[in-house]
C-alpha cells in the first residue's frame, strides 16, 4: 500500500470511528439502556473509540515512508477499536458475547501508545 493510501485509510477509519462513537455515545446517554450496565459499556466504548479515532488522525499526520512504527501504532489502534469497543458494543446490545476479546483490544491500545513512544525515540532512523 502506498503512503497516501495508508493515510487515506487512517482518515476513513478515524472518520467512521468518530461518527460511530458519537452515535453510540448519544444512545448511551438517551437510549433505553442509559441507566444500565449496558449503557455504561456503551459509554466507555464510545469514549475510547473517539480518543483513538483522534489518535489515528495524529498517527496519519506524522507518518512518512519508512516510519514503520507509525504504521504499527495505527494498526494497533484500529485493532483495539475493533476488539475493545466493538466487543463492548456487542455485549451491551446483546448481539453476541465477545467479552473474551475485550482485554485483547485494551492490550492493543496500550501497545499502540507504546509504539508511538518508540517512534519518538526512533525519529530520524526510519524505524
Amino acid at each position: 500500500m502506498t503512503p497516501e493510501g495508508w493515510k487515506r485509510g487512517c482518515l476513513v477509519v478515524a472518520g467512521l470511528s468518530g461518527a460511530m462513537a458519537i452515535g453510540f455515545g448519544a444512545y448511551a446517554a438517551h437510549g433505553p439502556a442509559a441507566a444500565s450496565q449496558a449503557g455504561q459499556w456503551i459509554d466507555l466504548a464510545s469514549r475510547y473509540q473517539l480518543i483513538h479515532a483522534l489518535a489515528l488522525l495524529a498517527v496519519a499526520q506524522f507518518y512518512r515512508p519508512g516510519r514503520r512504527l507509525y504504521l504499527l501504532s495505527g494498526l494497533l489502534f484500529t485493532i483495539g477499536m475493533f476488539l475493545f469497543c466493538g466487543g463492548l458494543y456487542a455485549n451491551a446490545l446483546h448481539l453476541f458475547s465477545v467479552g473474551v476479546l475485550v482485554p485483547f483490544g485494551g492490550t492493543s491500545f496500550l501497545m499502540g501508545w507504546l509504539a508511538l513512544v518508540l517512534a519518538a525515540f526512533a525519529e530520524g532512523r526510519n524505524v
